[in-house]
This record gives C-alpha cells, structure tokens and sequence, in this order.
C-alpha cells in the first residue's frame, strides 16, 4: 500500500539528513576527481598571494586520468538472451536460440549509449552508482544517478532497496521512490511538501533502483575505523574508501605539493643572482642598468669592493620526485605508466598490449560486476514491458584493448576454420562492431544466401497450394 503524503515526507526528511550526512565526504571526492581540491593545509591563511596563486596552479590532476582510463574502456555494445521457441509439429523438443532481446531497444530509447559512461564514471570514481526506472510511455524510463544525488536504504535484500530518495536540481524538485509508488516532493521552508503520487506495477521485488558498485568489498559496510594521521588538520579528508579517487589522495597530495615546491624554487631561485660588496646604486635607475649590464665599471675605491653571484637552484630533485610519484600511482591504479607521465616511444602493438595488461584485467573484473547490474536492470525493464529476462542473459561489451585489430581478426578465423565455429557468432567478438553491424550482417547474409532464398521461396509456394486446395 503506497505511503501517505505525510508518511512520505517523513521518510524523504529522514533519507535527506542521510544524504547530507555523506555528501561532505562525497563532495571532497568529487573535488578532488575535477581537480578543484582545497589548498594544503601546509600553506599558511596569511600567506602572500602570490603563494597562494603558485599553489593553485600546480594541482596537477592525476585522479582523472585514472577514471577516464578506466571508464573510456567501459562500453555496453548490446544485450542478448536466450529464448525458447514454440514447440514443432511434430512432438520434438525445439531449439533454443539467441535473439536480440526487446530491452535493448528500451535502452536505445532513453539514449544510454550515451548516459552510460556517466554512469560507468560515476561508479568508478565514488564507488557507487545508481539507475532508476520507472514506467513511461513509450517505454519506460531508464536514468542514471551519482551518489550526491541518490540515497538509497536497503534492508535484508541487497539487491533491491526498501526505498531510495533522488535529489533532481534541474526539475527543482526530489523524489521518493519505494516498491508501491514514486512520490515526487518540493523543499519549501525547511521541509518536504509531497506535490505528486505515481503508483508502480505491482510485484516488484523491492524499490526499482539498480546499485553499480566499482568493486565488491564484503566489508564494506562494515569497515574499520582509519586510523587518525592528520595532526588536527581537517581539510581534503574523508573516510570513503571505495571507488579509485578516495585511495588515490594521497599520491594526489603529494604530486600537488611537489609542483608547488618546484614552482616556488623556479619563482625565486631557479636564476643567478649577482651580489656587490661595497657599492650601493645612488638611484633605481642606475640600479635597473646594472641588473640588465652584461658588463660592469666602477672608479671608485675597486679594491674595497667585492662581485658575486647565488647558484641557481637544481629543478632536477623536483621533477624525479613528481616523476616517481606518478609512477606509484600508475602501479595502485593499475594505469598505464605512459598515460600518466606520456613517455611512449615507437611500441608495438604487442608491447602496448603487454603494458596495458594490468588495466584490461582491471576493466575486465568491472565488467564482470558492472555487467551483473546492467542485467539486473534488463531484468527490471522485463518487469514493465511483460519480457521476463531470464538469469543466464548477458550483456555484450565493447572490445577496448591495444590488441592488433588484424591479430584478432586472423585469431577469429582460426576458431571458424579450426574449431568449426560458426562465423555468425564470432561477429560481434570483432572490435569496434556493434549489435546493429551484426543485426545488419545477418540480413544481409540471408538475402544473399541462395538455400536461405530457396527454402524462402518454396515455403512461400506452399503456403499458397494450401490456401487453394479447399477450392
């Protein structure tokens, strides 16, 4: 039974101070994912400002390059299932065979081939992501969220939500969605205003919400407290440990404290200084010549005066130490050193296959999860359209890796040729081609295929002897 309009704006302010709870933490993660992290604490409030613009630029953000690396090998190219079709005349047990199933045009409808990689991003750099469905017409409506704006409360079931509560900025209005209805809300002096009440189709498991996790941690809802390092200082902390920007702060600390040293010593000391003993410029004019003076005079007194020169400070400390410090974070992150630091010079393909191998079995431990959600998601989109979607069906990602494409290519036939496996079913393990380049190819390949066209035709004819044998 769906909630009251006071039930639900009860339940919505108890998720909302939820929310809020985890949103400073979110947020420095997500400042520190766009590079806009607050300044080290190390920097003095009453520093000049010129200091204070030297730190500013030299937050170099790595964090980043991490997630899009990740994300940019995240694509979901198409859904397939397996069907059974209707039993044959004559008693036998039919086949069952892969179809392109009816969800994946519920997918293209709410334009996901693009939605996903916010999606994807999101679950990479905070740890969690969700979607929400809901029904619509024509289709029903499939929309991403990131963690800042959806809390979601789960009970015994971890698979399904008891309720969840979306903040929509753009609509200027919140959502509260349980398994009964979807309660849309307004924040009108400092509470929850129920506006609207849209039931749901009954028998749903829980709250239509699908979480897409980066990685599966058992004890993640259980952790242990970190121990507390700061020293009083509470800036750029928090306590998240999922997702691959909350273990990457450090590292991003210390690359931005680096910068700021090597900028600080190229600002004041990384050029020779001269000095003079015994000579003081009556004027600053006279002062500016003898800077800019590659050469210098002086008639009085030359014995009791003394020239010098400062040593320009060594920059080359600063920039192994930045250096190696990438290098670190390419190793935790399991990121290609030369995405980070740029150094790649005339490799193979297969040595950029051999570089890139710790982040493919990165990606491909994503997949397996990520794909486990976006199946759960079918499964929830079979549920409006009366399609049940059933366990093994699986979705089909797009192959991103350095691999030669004429290698994979000439490894594909090996299997058709050697194997016997059939070619139809090896196209959509071909790179770069999606589930509509296969759909297209089999049409084709049935018009053009002279048995195909046969069996066509006589079916055709005996379709029409049929109709006329009463006559």
């Amino acid at each position: 039974m769906p909630l009251s309009a006071e039930q639900a704006a009860a339940v919505a302010t108890e998720l909302r101070e939820a929310q809020d709870a985890e949103r400073g933490e979110l947020d420095v993660l997500r400042r520190y994912w766009t590079g806009r992290q607050r300044l080290p604490a190390v920097i003095p409030a009453d520093a000049p400002a010129e200091i204070k613009e030297l730190a500013r630029v030299c937050r170099i953000n790595v964090i980043s390059i991490v997630v899009d690396s990740l994300t940019q090998a995240l694509f979901v190219d198409g859904f397939r299932t397996e069907v059974v079709p209707e039993p044959v005349e004559d008693g036998g047990e039919p086949e069952p065979v892969d179809v392109d199933a009816p969800h994946w045009q519920v997918w293209q409808a709410n334009r996901m081939d693009k939605r996903q990689s916010g999606l994807h991003r999101a679950a990479v750099a905070y740890g969690t992501a969700y979607a929400v469905v809901t029904p619509g017409e024509p289709v029903p409506v499939i929309r991403p969220y990131s963690p800042r704006l959806l809390t979601a409360m789960y009970g015994e079931d971890d698979d399904w939500p008891v309720r969840a509560l979306v903040k929509r900025p753009n609509a200027g209005d919140w959502r509260l969605v349980d398994r009964e209805a979807v309660y849309t809300l307004r924040w009108q002096d400092s509470q929850f205003v129920p506006v609207s009440i849209a039931g749901l189709p009954p028998g749903l498991p829980g709250a239509p919400v699908v979480r897409y996790r980066d990685a599966e941690d058992l004890d993640l809802d259980d952790d242990a407290e970190p121990d507390d390092l700061r020293g009083g200082f509470v800036q750029n902390t928090t306590r998240v440990v999922a997702g691959q920007v909350a273990p990457l702060i450090p590292l991003q600390d210390q690359i931005n404290l680096t910068s700021f040293m090597l900028k600080g010593a190229e600002w004041y000391s990384a050029f020779r200084q001269r000095w003079a003993i015994g000579w003081t410029p009556a004027s600053p004019d006279e002062k500016m010549r003898s800077a800019a003076s590659q050469l210098w005079t002086f008639d009085e007194d030359p014995q009791n005066m003394s020239l010098g020169e400062f040593e320009q400070t060594d920059l080359g400390g600063y920039l192994s130490a930045r250096e190696s410090t990438l290098k670190y974070a390419a190793t935790l992150s399991q990121t290609p050193v030369h995405e980070l630091i740029g150094e790649l010079v005339n490799l193979s393909a297969e040595a950029l296959a051999a570089a890139e191998a710790g982040r493919d079995r990165k990606v491909d431990e994503r997949k397996t999860g990520l794909g486990e959600s976006h199946e759960q998601l079918f499964q929830l989109v079979g549920r409006y359209i009366g399609v049940p979607v059933p366990d093994d069906a699986q979705v089909i990602w797009r192959d991103t890796s350095a691999r030669s494409f004429a290698a994979t290519v000439d490894g594909l036939g090996k299997l058709a040729q050697m194997l016997g496996v059939p070619a139809e079913e090896l196209w959509p393990q071909i790179p770069g081609v999606t589930q509509q380049d296969v759909r297209r190819w089999k049409a084709r390949a049935a018009q053009a295929d002279p048995l195909t066209s046969l069996e066509a035709e006589l079916a055709r004819q005996a379709e029409g002897v049929s109709e006329a044998a009463p006559l």
